[in-house]
């Protein structure tokens, strides 16, 4: 298991000797989109079916947005980052998280893998619908999905794609400083702004 090792090369490493499991490590970026936008598109015709108005669905699509956009948050630093102190533990939290610290250009690691994706949406969903019922979950899922694909395809682009615009550079720069200025800070992916009211952005001095 690479250790102190950062590759700037899109280049990817061995994770399972498992050809199969190996496989379903590795996503082109495009895959969520291809599976959840089908995902938003039933549960925002499923909102209109239930005949509430343009307002509320607007008003429960973003509150959707924030519950994922703490959720984005929590993943990446409770989760992702989880500090492990056995051999075995650092060996789950590399196969997480840690190989793309170590190889933050490796283009088919960028995104969630669909058998990481998949399940936690549909766990999500029945949280959800067990909080908010059964008309209110969709247009929330919708917001919360969309928050998803947002974060999904920023992260590809902030480790691609050349950004000029400064909300753009904004995101990019929040998320290159916590690879390689700080790990310990820096969670959120597709927005600072639980960094910031949370307290783990970045000094503003430097």
């Amino acid at each position: 298991m690479p250790k102190n090792f950062i590759s700037n090369k899109d280049e990817t490493v061995r994770m399972f000797e498992n050809d199969f499991l190996e496989a379903l490590s590795r996503v082109h970026y495009t895959v969520p989109l291809y599976i959840f936008l089908p995902v938003i598109a039933y549960f925002l015709y499923k909102s209109i079916q239930f005949s509430l108005s343009i307002s509320n669905i607007i008003l429960f699509i973003l509150i959707g947005i924030v519950i994922w956009s703490f959720t984005e948050y929590s993943l990446h630093r409770f989760i992702f980052h989880f500090p492990a102190k056995s051999e075995f533990g650092k060996k789950i939290h590399f196969t997480f998280h840690g190989v793309h610290h170590d190889y933050p250009s490796d283009t088919k690691r960028l995104v969630m893998v669909p058998t990481v994706s998949i399940p936690l949406s549909i766990l999500f969903y029945y949280i959800f619908e067990s909080i908010f019922g059964d008309i209110l979950v969709a247009p929330i899922f919708v917001g919360f999905i969309a928050g998803y694909l947002f974060y999904d395809i920023t992260h590809y682009a902030i480790h691609h794609f050349n950004m000029h615009s400064k909300f753009w550079l904004v995101i990019k720069n929040h998320h290159i400083k916590h690879h390689f200025e700080n790990p310990g800070l820096g969670y959120g992916v597709s927005s600072p702004i639980w960094d910031k009211i949370i307290g783990t952005d970045f000094s503003q001095k430097k």
